[in-house]
């Protein structure tokens, strides 16, 4: 019998790809809790239509990609393919509308089942941020100017760049919604199967368009930058100059689009050269609308989401593993004593791990391979003198350590 794979488009993390992970998470955490983000955790799965109704039925996320499942109970449940519906709804449920702003932070596992490449995976992991219940422009650029921290803390900002766009108000998409709807039905012939359906319930996600032939028409499509209302332009104006403030550079993108009715104002992209055709790593946008979809009242938001496995790719610097003291008993030495000393070093936040069984040369060989910075040798005879050889398997360097030393001051031991 054949050994079992992981299931296509997913993956272990161990070892360097685990490191890099976790430090991702743990920087934006950290980057997090100095903006005054607190973080949140969902259930990885959801009632459907908590996407469904946020995401919308034409939507490629709802209609091709999401994992959803009837439980024994008859209900309709969904791995969540994305963060911000999820927080929205919690928002609500928790009955925390009264207690704006609320700012969140969370990280954790999304799926959607997609073509896996690179970077992508049908289970894959974002970390994202939602400032829910500040309707200034200057929540946008906080909201933007924090994700930029976190690439800057990374050490990768310098291979990303900012691209900046406007949705304009519930007017301004109206009108673009019209001038779209009467571009695209002039040029009916030319468009894709799905780009058909969405020209009938929601033109904008025709801009969203993978379709060759789609992108070709999009390219001479009406701009939102023609429609937008004098407040409207007014935002955009005051995001950019708070931006500046900021000291962050963008560049402006019209093409950045969100295709779903409660977004509005600021659409935005990190983008790199530097991982092919999935060049974003960094995106988000304001959603006014969303928060009313979930049942809860109007609730002005801006966030954003940032793949993780995408970030870790992008480190140079990848975090060391970890170095152990490893314990090598020699001989035969008294079992609780050598735990005593094993406990009390972990005790002492020494990253501690004993050799069970072997030679005493093979012990040696699993320390190295261990990675071991430091050996500490327990025979009988140490454990009855209370004078205990430690080596450095950095240096070769061995000293002599008393059973004092050793339990009370275990870092300064092991930092030589």
């Amino acid at each position: 019998m054949s050994s079992i794979q992981p299931v296509r488009g997913t993956h272990d993390l161990i070892g360097e790809d685990q490191r890099r992970h976790a430090h991702v998470v743990d920087t934006a955490r950290r980057i997090a809790g100095v903006y005054g983000f607190d973080e949140w955790a969902t259930p990885i799965f959801e009632d459907t239509r908590v996407f469904s109704r946020s995401l919308g039925d034409t939507s490629d996320v709802v209609s091709k990609e999401m994992y959803s499942f009837s439980d024994r109970d008859g209900e309709s449940l969904t791995l969540r393919p994305e963060g911000t519906a999820a927080i929205c709804r919690a928002l609500v449920t928790n009955a925390l509308t009264q207690s704006l702003p609320q700012k969140v932070f969370y990280a954790g596992p999304m799926f959607r089942h997609e073509r896996p490449q690179k970077g992508r995976y049908r289970q894959f992991h974002q970390i994202g941020a939602e400032l829910l219940g500040a309707a200034e422009p200057l929540a946008d650029a906080e909201a933007i100017a924090m994700g930029y921290e976190v690439l800057k803390a990374l050490g990768i900002a310098d291979y990303v760049t900012l691209e900046l766009n406007t949705l304009g108000d519930a007017a301004s998409r109206d009108a673009w919604r019209d001038a779209l709807v009467a571009y695209f039905s002039a040029h009916k012939d030319k468009l894709s199967e799905d780009s058909l359906t969405r020209l009938e319930k929601n033109p904008l996600r025709i801009l969203d368009s993978k379709d060759a032939g789609d992108k070709v028409l999009v390219a001479d499509a009406p701009m939102m930058a023609e429609f937008l209302t004098p407040e409207a332009r007014t935002f955009w104006e005051d995001l950019r100059n708070k931006l500046d403030v900021f000291g962050i550079a963008y560049t402006v993108n019209p093409s950045i689009v969100r295709g779903l009715d409660y977004y509005n104002h600021t659409t935005f992209e990190f983008v790199t050269n530097r991982l092919g055709s999935q060049g974003t790593v960094l995106a988000g946008g304001r959603y006014d609308g969303l928060v009313k979809q979930m049942g809860g009242p109007e609730v002005p938001a801006i966030g954003w989401a940032a793949g993780i496995e995408r970030l870790s790719m992008l480190l140079e610097q990848v975090p060391a593993a970890p170095r152990s003291v490893v314990l090598v008993p020699v001989g035969a030495p008294d079992e609780s004593a050598v735990v005593q000393i094993l406990q009390s070093l972990r005790g002492q936040g020494v990253r501690t791990e004993i050799g069970y069984k072997g030679s005493l040369r093979k012990r040696m060989e699993r320390a190295g391979k261990q990675n071991a910075s430091h050996v500490l040798f327990l025979g009988e005879d140490e454990l009855a003198k209370g004078l205990f050889r430690v080596k450095n398997m950095e240096t070769g360097a061995e000293q002599e350590v008393s059973r004092d030393t050793l339990l009370s001051k275990a870092q300064d031991v092991f930092a030589a």
